[in-house]
């Protein structure tokens, strides 16, 4: 038995970006997928927006949702591999308060089970900014199930032990009061 006392699930207000030259609503499988993982697992959709992979619109998208009183997380899906146009990473890693470091090294460890050493084309990222959490991931649905499922779920949980970065996140004004 567990001396521990259950804490009550905490749903998070998380904004989805998707980087793609190519992709809209329609065809944004990756963006899509995570909209469906994060509120099947009880967190809100805070935002959802698709923009070029331009360091500047990608930067003015992501900051709107930093300065944001309601949106608590970021995941972005897109950018963040070598082709010339792929520019998340140098858009977002200069906002970022504190770097999660071993993110993009936990997410390749895991991707390799899946796609080899091709791992090592994913520039995947991590940081909080303002008391937000930003996570950068490839732009193939796969890669955002692998981020989801082995990193982001479980990060983005209260419950999860023995830590997770629910604590360090901006508290929404309507619950200023709760415990985290």
């Amino acid at each position: 038995m567990s001396s521990k006392i259950e804490k009550p699930f905490i749903p998070l207000n998380i904004a989805i970006l998707t980087v793609s030259d190519t992709r809209t609503l329609e065809t944004d499988t990756s963006g899509q997928y995570l909209i469906d993982a994060l509120t099947g697992a009880g967190h809100q959709l805070a935002a959802r927006h698709i923009v070029k992979d331009d360091i500047y619109q990608i930067r003015a998208v992501v900051s709107a949702w930093i300065a944001s009183p309601q949106v608590q997380s970021i995941i972005i899906t897109g950018g963040t591999g070598f082709s010339g146009r792929d520019s998340t990473p140098e858009a977002v890693h200069v906002l970022f308060d504190k770097h999660i470091e071993g993110f993009g090294e936990l997410f390749r460890q895991f991707s390799v089970a899946e796609i080899g050493t091709s791992t090592l084309q994913s520039r995947a990222l991590a940081g909080f900014a303002n008391h937000t959490v930003i996570f950068c991931v490839p732009g193939s649905t796969n890669a955002c199930k692998t981020a989801w499922i082995n990193i982001l779920s479980q990060q983005l949980d209260n419950q999860h032990r023995p830590c997770n970065f629910v604590p360090h996140l901006k508290t929404l004004p309507q619950c200023e009061s709760r415990e985290q």
